[in-house]
């Protein structure tokens, strides 16, 4: 009789948006064997969960015959989606339990017919956790959102520039900001004699935030994964938790977030991740000024 074992085929998939919504990049890694594929790409305007369902169905797309596929993620959405979620949608004609359309309907009928060949396994990793595919996921789906060009072209925002500078895992260190609107701009800096360089990123979020209270529309850019995967994916679910972590651990730096959470609640806040490899001008100098602070 000829032999019908399914191959295994295992996918690690990963979504990111900077802001979120805004640009966005998906990646998946597929290994079956000791063969291991890499599929990545980004869309100008998006969601995090829209990256996350197309970096699903994109690593289906790619195979050939049916498969057993453990697909591994780190969004909770997408797994409860198709878990728990996806049959009622399909058998109340693509409906919520309150008569709403589903959200990402277009995407979620995509995937549904993509697993249909295969036999599929969910997995649930945390992300940011050490996974070494993970990671990788990660950064793919990062290296793929289209780069915002500076200066944004949003000239009636007040645009943020941060940076911080620490000596050391708990050390002194100093904090700035860049504020401008149009041909004005303002700096702000500080020091901290003991801290850390996350609690000195948030810091330098928060005064800016602070400096342009009244202000519409800002446009937040800063070097610090932290700050920018908190504000715009962790801190929604902290506030629902009452400052705490999945874990019912209490949030760190909770005064700080809670200063950022409070100023987003009063303006639109975009936020954007800006690596030192494509650093624009204010950027740079927030950076300069935060060393100048640290060693003063």
């Amino acid at each position: 009789m000829p032999n019908t074992e399914l191959t295994v085929v295992i996918i690690y998939t990963d979504g990111a948006c900077d802001p979120n919504p805004g640009p966005g990049g998906w990646a998946a890694i597929l290994r079956y064997g000791a063969r291991q594929k890499e599929l990545h790409g980004g869309e100008a305007d998006t969601t995090n969960n829209r990256m996350e369902l197309r970096a699903t169905i994109e690593a289906l797309a790619e195979l050939t015959r049916p498969c057993r596929v453990e697909l591994h993620t780190d969004s909770e959405y997408l797994r409860k989606g198709v878990t728990e979620w996806l049959p009622r949608w399909q058998a109340h004609k693509w409906r919520t339990r309150r008569k709403r359309p589903v959200a990402n309907q277009d995407l979620w009928r995509r995937l549904a017919e993509a697993m249909q060949p295969h036999t599929m396994g969910w997995h649930w990793v945390k992300g940011h956790a050490g996974h070494p595919l993970n990671e990788r996921a990660d950064s793919l789906a990062r290296e793929a959102i289209p780069r915002v060009d500076f200066p944004l072209p949003d000239a009636t925002a007040v645009h943020m520039f941060t940076g911080a500078s620490c000596s050391g895992p708990r050390g002194p260190g100093g904090w700035a900001a860049v504020l401008r609107q149009r041909d004005e701009f303002r700096t702000l800096s500080g020091r901290e004699s003991k801290t850390t360089a996350n609690r000195l990123q948030l810091l330098a979020a928060a005064r800016a935030l602070s400096g342009a209270h009244g202000h519409r529309r800002i446009h937040m850019c800063t070097p610090s994964d932290y700050v920018q995967r908190g504000a715009t994916q962790w801190m929604p679910a902290w506030q629902r938790r009452n400052w705490k972590t999945r874990t019912n651990q209490p949030v760190k730096n909770r005064d700080l977030w809670q200063e950022i959470a409070a100023a987003c609640a009063e303006s639109e806040v975009h936020w954007h991740l800006v690596k030192s490899g494509a650093r624009p001008q204010d950027s740079a100098k927030a950076h300069k000024l935060a060393c100048e602070a640290a060693s003063s």
